[in-house]
């Protein structure tokens, strides 16, 4: 049961790409790749840039965060070559990088990103379910005792 609700918590991060129309991604020095997205995902990016800096000497690559639709709107203006994301982008986007770019997007799941959560050993409540959860981060549940412990106030930290 455990491991069932770990793998639904499993999210799994993608770098998302587009051919670059007129502007072919390419190791040369004239021009830096530029790769913009997901906070959560930027020292990854960053750390990947670095090693491949090192095998390819000239090359430039630039990593920044701002969140994955940033990174994605960013990719759909033809501001960045890639967009770095915690989320598979939605068809909407997808659709609007076909006609933008004239190609399909390509997502790589490269790593994979975990949630724990933890309740205080002295608290009454044993198991939460994953609706129980969103409803607690979603703040619709605001209190123990609407998840079947004691009347108190739900705290989050993060």
């Amino acid at each position: 049961m455990k491991l069932r609700v770990i793998s639904r918590l499993l999210i799994a991060m993608v770098f998302v790409a587009c051919a670059r129309g007129e502007r072919q991604q390419t190791t040369s020095n004239d021009k830096p790749l530029t790769i913009k997205g997901s906070d959560t995902m930027v020292i990854l990016g960053q750390r990947l840039a670095e090693e491949y800096m090192k095998a390819n000497p000239g090359a430039v690559v630039q990593v920044n965060g701002g969140g994955s639709g940033t990174g994605i709107a960013a990719l759909l203006n033809r501001t960045v070559d890639l967009a770095q994301s915690s989320r598979p982008m939605k068809e909407e986007e997808k659709t609007k990088a076909k006609a933008q770019y004239d190609a399909d997007v390509v997502e790589h799941p490269i790593a994979l990103d975990a949630l724990a959560v933890f309740v205080h050993s002295s608290n009454t409540v044993q198991s939460l379910s994953i609706a129980q959860m969103k409803d607690i981060f979603q703040g619709k549940v605001t209190n123990w005792a609407q998840v079947g412990g004691a009347n108190a106030p739900i705290i989050l930290y993060g």
